[in-house]
């Protein structure tokens, strides 16, 4: 189950030729996938185009009308080692994954498909996930196609645009025999436009011609010789025919060219907030009419030098917005000018900030620096936008300004009800018990553990690589044993055999604690191996502890309930404390809440609606008896429990409250029970069409209480006559 479905926009992929399409970036790149003939799709989810995934897995009926082969790969080296279909055939073919952390997985197979090339055309799209929105470190994608000798594509951030770069990215793939990457920012792929759609195209060449006429080259396959050939035939043959490709078809654009004695360069996906910058400024319309000269690298690498060389020698100077470090575009534009002897003074990052996202307001005042050098006539000082005004001058500026250290930070953390916070909760408390350990964390939701409350975790070091994390934190006369978790996302992508299996080899002594809550959750809630849900077009149901066992792992513990946290503690106890040798495996299985209420609050909704009985639990906080020490706050996090003011005006102390959020975990109750807390904690039901005997118990217990609360009210009247 996916964060969204995708079943109705989908039909909007059969538009034909001269109809419009309107719809979200990632529509638009599936529908341009289609319109280029491929042959087959995979890759791997995660934002920001996990969507992109989810899209094409809902429009598995026509992609097998076109006879496309789509797959959600175990990781993105494994989509990008399929690539290796387009190496002999004719065949095209894209996958897709997110930014550097996809990169940096599937680099051995880039690295090899690009060496030996390809024949048909081969596209990787990389959602770039950098800035303050990101999740990840802070990398460029940049990188590898330098590295590899892949060519970059950056698009503008415009449906048509967008769709013309994937149709271009596999015509310059094939004129070039080199794979090429497509790099989307979270913005395009969400973006909402139009375009003017073409005819959905079957691959001229397919799959069942390749398996039944198979090719070999072996001067495409990565061994000596071939393989010092490859890159003498990258430099003299491939390059100079991207470059030809790029120059004759203008895949690069110049827009408003002799308006000024200056100009600006800018990667193609920056060109939105450019523009805006230039509109704030006064020298630019919504519309993109640009007051200013701009060339826009729609291509980033390579960089063609005769396009840098012709827009910049008829200026004094250009201003190159390139977002992120290191500064491999500026270096690159310096090298051309310096070499083309081109006197034009180039300026980058010694206006705009070194490193962090380029939003409006960091481009705005870069812009406006280098303006007031080359062009003071253009700024009108007295109209500036309010980012840039001395800040008396602002028409809503803050008097004064609140210190740090008053504003209480809220980090990230769990959902509401989240199966992953109560694992944290028991560990804490068994470390009560047991001393604190090293603990290896992972990436995924769980890796909020890291953070306020529970504090948990030392390093991260990759998805999956939680075990290995801690591979080397092992010693034998140490009664302490290392901690790692993994999320059963991270365990399928390559958890079970550089974690797991590592550790079995290796006689590790550690313990592991795979969180399973049935989905990829972190990714958008997409099914995996061992979901149970079932999946039309996909095998799940396969049990994380039965591939734990059959790599060699003897001690296996299954909790099928995480919120029972008494069980969890005591279990990870026994894990730690136990004297059997060989690594120790605890699997903390439940089902991801989030998707959980999108499964059944639908449901819920339709009995209510029905008129039929339905029952949903919820918590509370009795304010007589809660104290006000917060230790179920400490040691829960749930941000629907939190604190109110005390009702008995004897006691200064806030009391705990829950939420009307709380969506009945029991997490808060189970929490106290096992902490030894207090008893201030009560479940109740609330009933929605409730029967004759729910009403009927209702009646008998309003009649009782009433009863026994006459009874106090009268002791009392006796004690105070």
């Amino acid at each position: 189950m996916a964060e969204r479905s995708f079943a109705a926009e989908v039909e909007k992929l059969r538009v034909g030729a001269g109809e419009e399409f309107l719809g979200e970036g990632i529509l638009a790149v599936t529908k341009a996938l289609l319109q280029s003939g491929v042959a087959y799709v995979g890759g791997y989810q995660g934002a920001p185009i996990s969507h992109l995934m989810d899209v094409l897995g809902d429009a598995k009926e026509i992609l097998d009308e076109l006879g496309i082969h789509f797959e959600n790969s175990a990781s993105e080296a494994t989509a990008a080692a399929s690539l290796a279909a387009s190496v002999h055939y004719p065949l095209r073919g894209a996958v897709t994954f997110k930014s550097t952390v996809g990169t940096n997985v599937a680099s051995d197979a880039l690295a090899n498909l690009s060496s030996g090339g390809v024949t048909g055309g081969a596209l990787i799209i990389v959602g770039e996930d950098y800035g303050e929105g990101s999740s990840i470190m802070q990398e460029r994608s940049h990188a590898f196609a330098m590295k590899s000798q892949i060519w970059l594509m950056d698009p503008r951030p415009n449906l048509t645009a967008i769709v013309d770069s994937v149709e271009s990215g596999f015509q310059l793939s094939e004129a070039s025999n080199t794979p090429v990457m497509l790099q989307l920012r979270l913005r395009s792929c969400h973006l909402h436009g139009r375009f003017v759609a073409k005819d959905n195209v079957r691959s001229k060449f397919t799959l069942k011609e390749a398996l039944e006429q198979p090719r070999r080259a072996t001067d495409r396959i990565v061994l000596p010789p071939s393989s010092f050939l490859h890159e003498q035939e990258k430099i003299n043959t491939r390059w100079p025919q991207a470059v030809k490709y790029i120059k004759e078809n203008k895949l690069n654009e110049v827009f408003s060219d002799g308006t000024q004695d200056f100009g600006i360069i800018m990667q193609g996906g920056l060109y939105n907030t450019v523009i805006r910058a230039l509109q704030l400024l006064g020298l630019s319309d919504v519309y993109g009419n640009s007051k200013v000269p701009l060339y826009i690298l729609n291509v980033t690498y390579p960089i063609v030098g005769d396009e840098v060389i012709e827009f910049a020698k008829s200026k004094k100077s250009v201003l190159l917005v390139e977002e992120g470090q290191p500064d491999y575009i500026e270096q690159n534009i310096h090298a051309v000018l310096r070499r083309g002897d081109v006197p034009t003074k180039l300026h980058g990052k010694d206006f705009l900030p070194p490193a962090g996202e380029y939003t409006p307001a960091a481009v705005v005042k870069g812009l406006l620096e280098f303006l007031r050098k080359y062009a003071p006539e253009l700024v009108d000082e007295n109209n500036l936008p309010a980012l840039v005004r001395p800040s008396g001058d602002k028409p809503n500026s803050l008097t004064t300004t609140i210190p740090a250290e008053v504003v209480h930070g809220r980090p990230p953390s769990f959902c509401t009800g989240c199966p992953e916070r109560p694992i944290f909760t028991a560990l804490k408390l068994a470390e009560r018990e047991t001393g604190s350990h090293h603990i290896s964390a992972d990436i995924g939701c769980h890796l909020f553990s890291i953070l306020p409350p529970f504090n948990i975790g030392a390093t991260t070091m990759g998805y999956g690589l939680g075990t290995a994390g801690a591979s080397a934190l092992h010693d034998s006369s140490s009664e302490k044993k290392s901690i790692s978790f993994m999320g059963d996302g991270g365990f399928w992508h390559n958890g079970l055999t550089s974690g797991i299996g590592n550790a079995v080899f290796n006689e590790s002594d550690g313990l592991t604690v795979i969180v399973d809550n049935a989905y990829s959750a972190a990714t958008g809630g997409q099914d995996l191996l061992s979901s149970t849900a079932e999946n039309k077009i996909r095998s799940t149901k396969h049990p994380i502890e039965a591939a734990v066992r059959g790599i060699g792992v003897k001690w296996v513990k299954a909790v099928h309930n995480t919120y029972r946290v008494s069980e969890m503690r005591d279990i990870m106890k026994g894990a730690l404390t136990s004297k059997e040798s060989g690594p120790k495996v605890i699997i903390a299985t439940s089902e991801c809440t989030l998707n959980k209420q999108r499964r059944i609050k639908p449901e819920m909704n339709r009995k209510i609606k029905e008129g039929k009985r339905v029952v949903r639990e919820r918590f509370g906080v009795d304010p007589d008896t809660c104290t006000g020490d917060h230790s179920c706050i400490r040691i829960s996090g749930c941000p629907s429990l939190t604190i109110a003011p005390n009702p008995d005006p004897m006691r200064k102390d806030p009391i705990a409250q829950v939420l009307d959020t709380c969506v009945g975990c029991g997490l808060c109750g189970e929490a106290a029970h096992a902490a030894v807390l207090c008893p201030s904690f009560y479940r109740t039901e609330i009933i929605n069409n409730p029967s004759i005997w729910d009403r009927m118990k209702l009646a008998t217990r309003k009649a009782i209480i009433s009863r026994l609360q006459n009874r106090i009210e009268s002791r009392m009247a006796g004690i105070y006559v």
